[in-house]
């Protein structure tokens, strides 16, 4: 693992150990990499939602349509070996 040392003024020093203690963290280092890896889903999520608002819009979501994605959800899988 590579180290990083980052400079913070007193108030986000002290902001940064008060959830390190309130909110259970070891050290404010794991505080911080929870901190970019929440950062870095929300850009994945956002880029997915952007490549999705571009894309040609699918088809219908109709009655038919959810009734058969209900179908599929409650269907027991089939058991290996078994013949269908």
């Amino acid at each position: 693992m590579t180290t990083m040392n980052i400079s913070l003024p007193d108030t986000l020093k002290s902001f940064v150990d008060a959830q390190v203690t309130e909110r259970g963290y070891g050290t404010s280092s794991e505080y911080v990499r929870e901190l970019i890896r929440t950062d870095q889903e929300r850009r994945q999520l956002r880029e997915l939602l952007l490549q999705g608002a571009a894309s040609a819009p699918g088809a219908r979501a109709d009655a038919d349509y959810f009734d058969a994605l209900r179908e599929r959800a409650t269907a027991k899988p089939a058991r290996p070996g078994a013949r269908s």
